[in-house]
């Protein structure tokens, strides 16, 4: 049997402020929706571009931080996997949606506020299991 692999790494912004609540166990969540752009040339050889948007979902410290230090508009850099969900709405309906568990999620340093307002973002990575953050130059180069 072949072992799985899931893995995903994201650049984009974030199109909401993060939506905090707490979990059933008292656990911490931030819900975030993450813009990715892609530029390319379609068949006429003009310069087009498309976006992706991606569901986020974060736990804990990690979760509590992206509260504190993110909003919209905001650059980050999401390692995680995808995770499938699957419930049954109010209607008695299924419903499902695939979106990243984030295990780690970079900020990426500045970004404009819902006020328009250029704010900065506290260049930090935020390990999942709530480790202390490391300190993250904006201007570093990304690893790959």
């Amino acid at each position: 049997e072949m072992t799985g692999f899931n893995r995903v790494v994201q650049i984009g912004n974030i199109t909401r402020d993060p939506e905090l609540r707490q979990g059933p166990s008292g656990t911490s969540v931030a819900e975030l929706r993450l813009a990715t752009n892609e530029r390319y040339r379609n068949r006429e050889g003009e310069l087009a571009e498309s976006t992706c948007f991606v569901d986020i979902v974060a736990w804990g410290k990690q979760a509590e931080t992206c509260n504190q230090y993110l909003s919209k508009g905001a650059p980050i850099l999401v390692e995680g996997r995808l995770q499938f969900d699957q419930w049954k709405n109010a209607d008695g309906q299924n419903r499902s949606k695939l979106r990243v568990r984030a295990d780690r999620i970079r900020f990426m340093g500045r970004a404009t506020n819902s006020t328009g307002a250029r704010s900065e973002s506290s260049p930090a990575t935020v390990p999942q299991d709530g480790g202390d953050a490391v300190a993250v130059d904006p201007d570093d180069n990304l690893p790959f």
